[in-house]
Order: structure tokens, then sequence, then C-alpha cells
């Protein structure tokens, strides 16, 4: 399993976008596709919401890969 630490500037983060920017794929529309698949799960539960915010102390796992968001 391969993990990256995401630094989140704000308070929270879409999970689209946050696929996105951790070069999961290459836009947000991508993004969304991926999260309505099911492939994604946050913190354990699968995840449909396309915009769920993602704030530091979550994982998101979609495959093989996990992300641990954390505060920059």
């Amino acid at each position: 399993m391969q993990t990256l630490e995401f630094d989140l500037e704000g308070e929270f983060v879409e999970l689209n976008q946050l696929l996105k920017l951790a070069g999961l794929c290459d836009s947000g529309g991508a993004g969304k596709q991926i999260v309505a698949s099911g492939a994604v799960s946050v913190d354990g539960a699968q995840e449909l919401r396309k915009t769920a915010k993602i704030r530091a102390g979550q994982q998101v796992r979609l495959g093989d890969v996990e992300i641990h968001v954390v505060r920059s």
C-alpha cells in the first residue's frame, strides 16, 4: 500500500479536489467519477458524496493508495 500525506491549508478540501491535488486523477471531474463509482472510502467507510468536506485527521483510500490529511 502506498501512503501519501496531504497538507491541508484551509479548513477543508472537497473529496474530488483532494484526489486531483494528490495526483490520483487528472481533473476534479475525473475525481467526481471515481467517487461516484464507489471506489473511495473515508475513514474506512465508502464515500459517495463527490464534494464531501475532508478535514485534517481524516484518511482517504482509493485502491491501494491511502491519503493522510494533515494540517500544514
